[in-house]
């Protein structure tokens, strides 16, 4: 058979055949763009109009499994029938109200009503009538605030002897405790209040201003501001110091960062975005809550915070914290399982079984083992997790693993198994120590307080404003961490810090005993 030579293809036939090759290229990357980001309106979507939590909701059977099929789903044919018994009548317990269990610790200001005399006299007999019972009733009163006037007055004591007979008339003046601003109107009362309704409520100084002037009380906000910053600098920054002191001695740490926008910053935009910095402990021990102003989320102010500081350090996936020394690296476990959770939303949950949805899996399987040894103690949970979670953690490295190569790098299920995968060793290290936490959820709701209230405020005027924040947040929070009422506990540190040396600061300190009762608010039921 004669061999025949294919005739060569011209220039412009391979030309036009790499132009359909990278047409085609071009084409499919576009149309996984699109994916992407069709993909991405829909997390989006999800986020702003759906849900914000990120439970699982558990598997519920149908109504046809659930009622049609109950005795063939428990149909079980060797069951020993239950033995006949005799089943007492049971009378329901006389239950304290709801209404009385609120009202329960509040002072009471008693109101009795009683007949008139002239209808004490019974119509019947005309003998007096007698109390026989009483019916009562309680409600629950409010008294808006009210603006007192505290008028203190000195009372200056002279020797009427030595004024006639002596060189000197031996003056004295009573003593009077010093006060947290001097020469000013305002009491430990009215900066607290001012504190509690900014840091705490939210509220900011230009409508407290308003709300001021509505009672009658003239007040600026400059004013207000000039308060803050000067009981904050003097009174709170020492005990924010101490309590810097207690927390860098613990071995558990947990960290997390927010933006703060700072208008008045030396070579920054006004619009540019500075940083609130939060250090925490750990759920062993009294609770302390730290903020720090940074001017940006540089590695060097974790690292100059956190000096000296060694044991756990239990963050995000932020690799600012790398650079931080003599620590060991704590991940977060609910960051790892909102990557899998925002794939799911990303793709419309459409695919029921989806690779995203046994990756959610895997994570909840873990959380499920942490609710179930909450109550034990740190040794008995540090061996529940080697017997329980490592298995589940190895099984899902294999599946990450595995999953990684069918998955688009770029795509949402790609980019949580990448952040599962690149944070592996920080994520399996609550396996270290029984007292450690499988998230770092307890400092994101130590942040949010701050978040909200931003939200109010918007922004700090200058760093020694937005650091006076960070100080004042500080003293709140680990406040509430330890039981404490805000006001209370405020207005109490600024009555007695004034008068009180510095080497007695730690029984102000927010979990010291020797804080008094009426700070501490009541206990849950």
């Amino acid at each position: 058979m004669e061999n025949t030579i294919a005739p060569p293809q011209s220039t412009s036939e391979n030309n036009w055949q790499e132009r359909a090759l990278r047409a085609e290229a071009l084409l499919e990357d576009a149309l996984k763009e699109l994916e992407y980001v069709k993909a991405q309106v829909r997390l989006l979507t999800a986020k702003r109009f759906g849900a914000s939590r990120e439970r699982t909701p558990q598997e519920q059977p149908s109504l046809f499994e659930s009622v049609f099929n109950e005795a063939e789903a428990t149909y079980e044919p060797f069951t020993p029938e239950p033995d006949l018994t005799e089943v007492k009548g049971y009378q329901r317990k006389k239950r304290k109200g709801q209404r009385d269990e609120l009202l329960q610790g509040l002072p009471e200001n008693v109101i009795e009503y009683h007949l008139p005399e002239e209808e004490i006299a019974c119509p019947a007999c005309g003998h007096p009538r007698h109390i026989m019972s009483k019916e009562t009733h309680r409600e629950l009163r409010i008294v808006p605030a009210e603006f007192w006037v505290d008028v203190h007055v000195q009372h200056v004591y002279s020797c009427r002897h030595c004024e006639q007979h002596g060189d000197e008339p031996n003056i004295v003046t009573a003593p009077r405790p010093q006060r947290a601003i001097p020469n000013s109107v305002a009491s430990p009362s009215v900066v607290a209040h001012i504190m509690e309704q900014k840091f705490v409520m939210g509220n900011p100084l230009y409508r407290q201003e308003q709300q001021w002037e509505r009672q009658g009380v003239h007040l600026s906000r400059q004013t207000m501001s000039n308060w803050l910053l000067y009981c904050a600098e003097h009174w709170l920054e020492p005990l924010y110091h101490r309590m810097k002191i207690h927390l860098l001695q613990r071995d558990i740490i947990q960290a997390d960062e927010t933006t703060l926008q700072v208008l008045d910053e030396a070579g920054k935009a006004a619009e540019s975005k500075s940083y609130m910095w939060l250090y925490r402990s750990g759920r062993e021990g009294p609770g302390i809550v730290l903020y720090d102003y940074q001017p940006s989320r540089q590695s060097c102010h974790p690292q100059e915070f956190l000096r000296g500081f060694t044991g756990f350090l239990q963050t995000d996936g932020y690799s600012g914290y790398n650079q931080v020394e003599n620590v060991t690296r704590v991940g977060c476990w609910s960051h790892a399982r909102r990557g899998f959770d925002e794939a799911i939303k990303a793709s419309g949950g459409k695919e029921k079984h989806s690779k995203a949805k046994e990756g959610l899996e895997f994570c909840n399987q873990l959380f499920r083992l942490e609710r179930k040894w909450k109550d034990l103690k740190p040794p008995e949970r540090y061996e529940e997790r080697l017997l329980h979670s490592k298995p589940v953690l190895e099984a899902f490295l294999a599946w990450l693993q595995d999953t990684q190569m069918g998955a688009l790098a770029k795509s949402h299920l790609g980019k949580a198994i990448t952040y599962c995968l690149n944070q592996w060793e920080a994520l399996n290290g609550f396996l270290l120590d029984g007292r450690l936490e499988i998230d770092n959820n307890r400092s994101e709701r130590s942040i949010k307080p701050f978040v909200i209230a931003r939200k109010n405020f918007l922004f700090c005027i200058t760093p020694k404003g937005a650091q006076a924040s960070a100080i004042t947040f500080s003293i709140i929070e680990s406040a509430k961490e330890n039981g404490l009422k805000p006001f209370e506990y405020l207005e109490y540190v600024l009555n007695q810090l004034p008068n009180a040396t510095s080497q007695a600061l730690d029984q102000y300190l927010p979990w010291s005993d020797t804080i008094p009762d009426h700070c501490r608010s009541p206990k849950p039921r």
